[in-house]
């Protein structure tokens, strides 16, 4: 198995059993997560949950997003969140639904020594202009959502290779490959130069099949089929 990586392994879920999990693997460097996992995760209490997960998890990098769309509720919700732990990183959306976007606010709150998070970001236009707002000695992340990009038949390569450039300019950010859809896209992460990527733990738990043999992979896909057939009963005749 191939794990000789630069990129760091961060966990990305809402499920705090699958957390702590993960947690124990010292292969995973951080977390992120956001209202839409931690919905579909049934949770309710959204600080409770911040609680727990940094109860259980207290010394790793952990990310926790703003929920207003509010600029100024954003800033209260991002205070707030920073005050939970020195291990806690503010996500920012890029912009609100309004489609304002949300710079001004990310200088102030990178001027006041907030490490931010700022998500959801999908263009190169808008990773120049949040590095342009990040203060140079605080720590942050920009999330590039790399596999959305790819949904939509874009090669998301070209485009983290670039963020990672103008990224240079304030050396304390850091790039997250953000929104995986395959094992594959963590060795282009590592290749390209992000310093993260967020995945599932699906796709880390794939880890596993880095370098493996493909004739022997071919002959277990076959076993599989050939295993499952036999165990419905399938048949042909009559």
């Amino acid at each position: 198995m191939t794990t000789n990586f630069k990129v760091k392994l961060f966990a990305d879920g809402a499920d705090l059993a699958g957390m702590k999990e993960m947690y124990a693997n010292p292969m995973i460097k951080g977390f992120t997560t956001n209202p839409t996992l931690m919905r579909k995760a049934g949770i309710s209490d959204y600080k409770a949950f911040a609680r727990q997960v940094l109860d259980a998890i207290p010394d790793r990098p952990i990310s926790f997003e703003v929920f207003a769309d509010d600029f100024a509720e954003m800033e209260t919700q991002a205070m707030e969140i920073a005050s939970w732990g020195k291990n806690v990183s503010v996500k920012i959306p890029v912009m609100n639904t309004k489609r304002e976007f949300a710079g001004p606010l990310v200088k102030r709150l990178s001027e006041k020594g907030v490490a931010l998070n700022v998500t959801a970001v999908m263009t190169l236009d808008q990773v120049q202009r949040i590095t342009d707002a990040l203060a140079a000695d605080v720590p942050s992340i920009i999330s590039v959502f790399a596999g959305r990009i790819a949904d939509t038949g874009v090669d998301p390569v070209p485009v983290m290779a670039r963020s990672v450039e103008i990224m240079r300019a304030k050396p304390k950010s850091e790039l997250i490959w953000a929104s995986p859809r395959e094992l594959l896209n963590i060795f282009q992460a590592d290749q390209v130069g992000c310093h993260i990527i967020t995945a599932t733990t699906d796709i880390l738990k794939k880890l596993s099949l880095a370098g493996k043999d493909l004739e022997q992979y071919s002959l277990e896909t076959v076993e599989m089929f050939y295993r499952d057939a036999t165990a419905a009963g399938y048949s042909i005749k009559g």
